[in-house]
């Protein structure tokens, strides 16, 4: 399954070049090779250190790594074809691509890195505490900084100095899904019990939602000083399910999503950015122009309207037109070149991706470990459901990225990372029981008798 994800890919980017220029691309072996590579060594690690792991999870995730590293060639080469950038859309540079590929490295040595050591996923409990307190400083740096160091297109959460940016969030989401497991493996008990029982649903006791609503408010303070829903979202979402995994009560949900759409409704009037976010979500084509706000998510549902069901083929479209393509809108480039057919089979492997995810979670027997993937996989998919809506108009557009896709070593480091950690705990959950061991004695005077 990996060679044929890596063939996939093959086929791709000589189907870019072709589109591009008409010609095989002269890097083919750099390019596929070192990719190629790095597969083959993630590979490897996985047979080592995690030989019972599901054999699905690696080969999706290096196809869908792969075709984002074809996206990005595709409009970084653009430029060099004499397609000018726009007012907001400047041409790539031309060593995008090679530090997307060495990203994917870094990436592949994460995984590794959390095979070698973490040799069970509950082994993390032990750290419930201080990868909470972790989590809450990545999320809490950028909102501390100044615009300068933090800010990109109205939402602060980076951390910039010089050439290097980093998205802390992402790897904050990672320590927080250790955390909420670890609390909720000690306190689900507690958080189960029922308290009043309201139109056909039992709700919690009054004394337990503090919990509940210290993720609330700190979900809040991630809209109000990083003004960024993407982040709100996820952090708050993975919460409220892992809570729902947990304890199994449907009222937890409901508060839950009561509660983050008054904490957004609240956000919105305090904050120009957030409402900015949501004007541009019901009325995007009033005044689209390249200085209007909603130029940027016009340009992409225009771009994938023209890709129609089988799209213009890869080197075909005019993506690059649209703002910050490479990045937060890579899923309309795709559906401008691949089409409808297109993106439906990408959604389709990121499907399966989050489903053999959740099968880890149920066929583990540990409760952590039951909890951290239950929350690691979903928290992929609504991840996807977030950018996806906001890039097709479904729900208000949001800064985060696409998994594995989008440009940005934060995002595809950290993605390799929550990948490592379902490989081990898919291990954990396929691997045989041991065999008891018979003594030899015991057994011929068994047989003599």
């Amino acid at each position: 399954m990996l060679l044929f994800a890596v063939a996939v890919v093959l086929l791709a980017y000589i189907a870019a070049s072709l589109g591009l220029r008409g010609k095989l691309p002269s890097g083919l072996p750099g390019y596929i090779v070192v990719f190629a590579l790095i597969m083959v060594g993630a590979h490897v690690a996985v047979r080592r250190f995690a030989p019972y792991a599901d054999p699905l999870l690696l080969p999706l995730a290096a196809l869908l790594n792969g075709l984002g590293i074809v996206m990005i060639y595709r409009l970084q080469e653009s430029g060099r074809q004499g397609n000018p950038g726009n007012l907001v859309s400047p041409v790539m540079p031309t060593s995008t691509t090679l530090y997307q590929l060495v990203f994917t490295g870094v990436g592949i040595v994460g995984l590794v890195l959390v095979l070698a050591l973490i040799s069970e996923a509950r082994v993390l409990q032990r750290y419930t505490y201080t990868l909470g307190a972790v989590g809450l400083l990545l999320l809490a740096i950028p909102a501390v900084l100044p615009a300068s160091h933090s800010a990109v297109n109205g939402a602060k959460v980076w951390i910039i100095f010089g050439g290097l940016s980093v998205q802390p969030g992402e790897f904050a989401r990672l320590a927080l899904a250790v955390f909420f497991a670890g609390y909720l493996v000690s306190k689900r008990d507690v958080l189960a019990l029922a308290g009043r029982h309201v139109l056909g649903i039992d709700l919690p006791r009054a004394r337990d939602l503090g919990p509940v609503l210290i993720a609330w408010a700190a979900s809040l303070l991630i809209l109000i000083f990083e003004t960024d829903i993407g982040q709100s979202a996820l952090f708050f979402g993975l919460f409220v399910v892992m809570l729902y995994i947990a304890t199994q009560r449907t009222s937890w949900l409901l508060i839950g999503v009561g509660l983050f759409l008054a904490g957004t409704f609240i956000t919105a009037n305090l904050s120009s950015h957030v409402m900015e976010r949501f004007t541009i979500w019901l009325h995007p084509f009033q005044g689209s122009n390249p200085l209007n706000s909603s130029f940027q998510l016009v340009q992409g549902i225009e771009g994938m309207a023209y890709g129609g069901l089988f799209g213009t083929g890869l080197g075909h479209g005019q993506p690059y037109f649209t703002p910050l393509v490479q990045s937060d809108f890579i899923f309309t480039a795709f559906g401008e070149e691949l089409g409808l057919v297109g993106v439906m089979a990408l959604l389709l492997v990121f499907g399966l991706l989050v489903q053999r995810g959740l099968r880890a979670a149920l066929a583990v027997k540990d409760p952590f470990s039951k909890l951290l993937a239950g929350g690691l996989s979903f928290v992929l998919g609504l991840q996807i459901f977030v950018i996806v809506g906001g890039v097709t108009g479904l729900i208000p557009l949001t800064g985060v990225t696409t998994p594995f896709l989008s440009q940005g070593g934060s995002s595809l480091v950290a993605s390799w990372i929550l990948v490592g950690v379902l490989i081990r705990i898919s291990d954990s959950a396929r691997k045989p029981a041991p065999q008891p061991i018979q003594d030899e004695g015991m057994t011929q005077v068994v047989r003599a008798a």
